[in-house]
């Protein structure tokens, strides 16, 4: 399996707009193959931040989903309301609750 999480941070003033399309994005991956789950989450302590965690099958079932038309439309979209570059990582999932063998 393969795990991202990325922080997205949103200029001032438009992180809802910002999590509406990552909301959108969530429909769209959830229905590709390989997405085991994308969730969007705000951060508590940061009115600009957002943090979004994703499981995939595989690396490869992730690079695809970035190849979809409409994945890359709501790209597009939220770009100009981003503040700065996204930080995240690759992660490599041991297991855990929830997790499918």
């Amino acid at each position: 399996m393969y795990a991202m999480t990325g922080k997205l941070t949103a200029q001032a003033g438009q992180r809802p707009r910002f999590v509406e399309i990552l909301l959108r994005a969530a429909q769209v991956v959830g229905q590709l193959p390989g997405c085991r789950f994308y969730i969007v989450t705000e951060d508590r302590t940061n009115d600009c931040d957002i943090w979004v965690l994703e499981l995939w099958d595989d690396k490869t079932a992730h690079d695809a989903s970035l190849q979809d038309s409409r994945v890359r439309a709501l790209i597009a979209e939220a770009m100009p309301l981003m503040d700065g570059a996204p930080d995240g990582v690759e992660l490599s999932v041991a297991g855990g609750h929830g997790i499918p063998a």
